[in-house]
């Protein structure tokens, strides 16, 4: 099975060796009046990520297509740090037959990163690890008092996105990007994909031509 990892639509230059992903729980306990203990299942918290990358400074056949001297993948790691945005992170996993396994597509933040240079395992490449935390949006509802009491307003949708039942894929779109124009939340990437599996084998892989019907 073959990996390609990619990080804010841009593929990492060398698959890493490996990737640990944690879900960890949020799960309280409450005591029994018999002394016995009760499990209390909460929703699980934020996915971490963890991966050890390599950014080679010269080309290796084990290098993946698209690959660029290190600074440029370490300017994408600051630009999404000091921006404070989150992006999408997606693993592609095929088998002997190029078919798509399955996927991972997260939408993330960096957390931090650590860059190691080390000239007598390296050379003049360099190796940074990355911890990414799972990203998840969240809105602030309005609360008018009534005479009956207090009543949560829906929020209102300002993101001003056109409206339209197709759209026609060109160059460099992905669904990502889709669904930010369209529903103002590139995050509800899955929607469109949802109504197009009929066109749509691979959710990292649309083409210019195609027409998505829309949300």
């Amino acid at each position: 099975m073959s990996y390609l990892f990619y990080l804010d639509g841009v593929l990492l230059p060398v698959t890493p060796g490996k990737v640990r992903m944690t879900v960890k729980s949020r799960n309280g306990t409450a005591q029994l009046l018999d002394g016995g203990e009760l499990n209390l299942p909460e929703s699980p918290a934020l996915t971490e990520v963890e991966l050890e990358l390599l950014l080679p400074y010269r080309y290796y056949p084990f290098v993946n297509s698209g690959w660029q001297q290190p600074l440029a993948y370490l300017n994408l790691f600051e630009r999404l740090k000091t921006e404070k945005r989150h992006t999408q992170f997606i693993v592609n996993r095929t088998g002997q037959n190029h078919s798509l396994r399955f996927g991972t597509n997260l939408t993330v933040a960096l957390e931090d990163y650590i860059v190691e240079e080390d000239a007598q395992e390296l050379g003049d490449d360099m190796r940074v690890t990355l911890r990414l935390r799972q990203w998840k949006p969240y809105a602030v509802k309005t609360v008018t008092e009534t005479a009956g009491g207090s009543k949560a307003q829906p929020q209102r949708e300002t993101s001003g996105a056109p409206s339209a039942s197709t759209y026609t894929v060109k160059k460099g779109d992905c669904l990502w990007n889709i669904a930010k124009l369209f529903l103002g939340d590139g995050s509800r990437w899955r929607e469109i994909y949802n109504l197009n599996t009929d066109k749509i084998v691979n959710p990292n892989l649309i083409y210019p031509g195609q027409v998505l019907t829309l949300p």
